[in-house]
């Protein structure tokens, strides 16, 4: 059965029914219909959220197709639940690039989903078109202030790098020229598109506390120069109180549900190699205010969406998790271990054992922060007990603790042995988080670090363009901000094609963009994609609608 199919079997529950089993009076939140609803920030209360535990989930270097993390990160809470650990799961909200795209959406999988799962892949509660609505009032603001003969700030548009953006997979937007069609038309100047995940509004969300810094944030997006070389931040152009106020709803966490009935925090959703790749620290601690534990997710590897989670996200929310998930496959693996892809579900000790360095390094990551590790081997159907055994040797000799998570096709149920490990670490009290970097190490420090300890790099190289701009950022008082380091997920370096564990390769940091409003800098190694393109059979052929409204083809 496919994941649509068997979400369609489940009957929901009523949101109120959600909420009150939540802790939240359903007379106080925001309805979207029967089955999907916003919580107002007041509910979040600090003192409750210190005595949740937080748990990470985690991954290795993924495949093209990723590992389960947010399968795992469902099913896990499932098993919480089941072993009578109020528990809820926090993650980021799908971008419809991928929905029609090739990776498809992010509400997990088989009998570890959250619901409804049509509408939490489509437009879910229209936070992405609010977030796209700001963004692209600050770039029409920017462009009308470069036409404007009176109100001028004197922006050289050779220096501005805010582009626009729409939440949709193509690439015939990734550069354009904008201002023909004559005088009344603006300046033209080359600019471009990014989707809309990849918007610094949206890591601005998610890493907000509330109202009045979500404006404050957005005043301080960085915009360029004038051509009297002064930096022009958005609150000159006099537009973050408008962009706010456009973001009023998209701010407040959005509660679903799982697959077995538990409450459920969607929000917000950055890329994780080019921002924080975690869902927001509102939902985070609204979880954590009404559970004993909150299990929430970091994008891609651990290498990237966690490491921005520790460094970034836990030192500005003041948070911590009690431990760390890193969700396993065989198939990646063997993928790093040599194997092709095309031949990933056939049985390949050799491959996988080739592979297990990868692993190894991420294990060897995660106590960096002071934090244990948990490996959770998503199962698949292609998976041998010979390949399973192989990951629990290693596991034995590194003495850590590991079980095989059948979330896909069991759900809670099949995480039950991993719900008992997570209890004994959490419990244990154990964690003793610490960051990576002190933020007001200088940055070429913060980046070293990062690429030495845990990409595994020899040494760090800049090219000319990011020696200067490292000297204009220090020049503008922002070299205090942490780093979130753009990098590709496919490797522990900054080259794709260099699987498994690579050693001895230095990383080269090309640029380094300003993100003053999110509140960091990003060195970016490689080519970054931040505007996908469409497969030659895109999912959307798949997908269609009955004259009744029924929907098929969605996963």
């Amino acid at each position: 059965m496919t994941d649509l199919q068997i979400a369609k079997k489940v009957k929901l529950k009523p949101i109120t029914e959600i909420a009150e089993k939540f802790g939240v009076d359903s007379n106080c939140i925001e309805m979207y219909g029967n089955d999907k609803a916003k919580i107002p920030l007041s509910f979040i209360n600090r003192n409750k959220a210190k005595k949740s535990n937080l748990i990470l989930v985690s991954a290795i270097s993924p495949t093209p197709a990723g590992e389960g993390k947010t399968t795992i990160s469902i099913g896990l809470s499932e098993a919480l639940n089941q072993l009578n650990k109020k528990t809820t799961v926090v993650l980021r909200e799908p971008s419809l690039g991928p929905v029609f795209g090739i990776k498809g959406g992010a509400t997990g999988g088989g009998y570890s989903q959250v619901l409804p799962l049509e509408d939490i892949n489509l437009h879910f509660t229209g936070d992405f078109s609010a977030i796209e609505k700001a963004h692209n009032l600050l770039a029409a603001v920017i462009d009308n202030n470069i036409q404007s003969k009176t109100n001028s700030l004197g922006l050289d548009p050779r220096t501005i790098t805010w582009k626009r953006v729409v939440d949709m997979n193509d690439r015939a937007l990734r550069r354009i020229i904008v201002g023909l069609g004559g005088t009344s038309s603006g300046i033209p100047r080359e600019t471009g598109f990014d989707i809309t995940a990849a918007s610094e509004i949206m890591a601005i969300l998610c890493i907000s506390k509330d109202l009045s810094d979500l404006k404050k944030r957005l005043g301080n997006i960085f915009i360029g120069y004038t051509f009297s070389k002064q930096p022009i931040y958005a609150k000159d152009l006099k537009v973050a109180g408008a962009m706010a106020t456009l973001l009023k709803h998209a701010i407040k966490p959005n509660l679903v549900q799982t697959i077995e009935g538990n409450p459920a925090i969607i929000h917000g959703g950055p890329f994780a190699n080019i921002a924080q790749g975690t869902n927001s620290v509102i939902g985070t601690l609204m979880g954590m205010t009404f559970s004993d534990y909150t299990v929430t997710e970091a994008g891609f590897g651990f290498d990237l969406g966690a490491e921005k989670f520790f460094d970034i996200k836990c030192q500005s929310a003041n948070i911590s998790p009690k431990a760390v998930v890193l969700t396993t496959t065989i198939r990646a693996l063997k993928y790093h271990g040599g194997a092709d892809l095309k031949t990933l579900n056939e049985p390949n000790v050799e491959a996988l054992r080739q592979g297990l360095p990868n692993l190894e390094k991420h294990l060897e990551n995660i106590k960096q922060f002071g934090v244990t590790p948990i490996i959770a081997i998503n199962k698949f159907k292609s998976d041998t007990k010979e390949e399973i055994q192989l990951i629990k040797d290693l596991a034995k000799i590194k003495n850590i603790r590991v079980a095989v998570a059948d979330v896909w096709a069991k759900g809670g149920k099949g995480a039950l042995k991993l719900a008992e490990h997570v209890i004994e670490v959490a419990e244990s009290s154990q964690a003793k988080f610490k960051p990576l970097y002190d933020w007001n190490m200088d940055i070429e420090t913060k980046i070293e670090t990062i690429a030495q300890k845990i990409y595994g790099a020899e040494h760090v190289d800049y090219n000319s363009i990011a020696k200067r701009q490292l000297n204009r950022i220090k020049e503008l008082g922002l070299e205090n901000l942490p780093v979130c380091i753009a990098k590709t997920q496919k490797s522990l370096s900054d080259n794709p094609k260099l699987l498994g564990r690579p050693k001895d390769f230095i990383i080269t940091v090309r640029e380094i963009e300003i993100a003053s409003g999110a509140g960091f800098l990003i060195p970016i190694t490689g080519e970054i994609m931040r505007m996908p393109g469409l497969p030659t059979h895109p999912a959307s052929e798949g997908i269609d609608i009955s004259d009744s409204g029924e929907i098929s083809g969605l996963f």
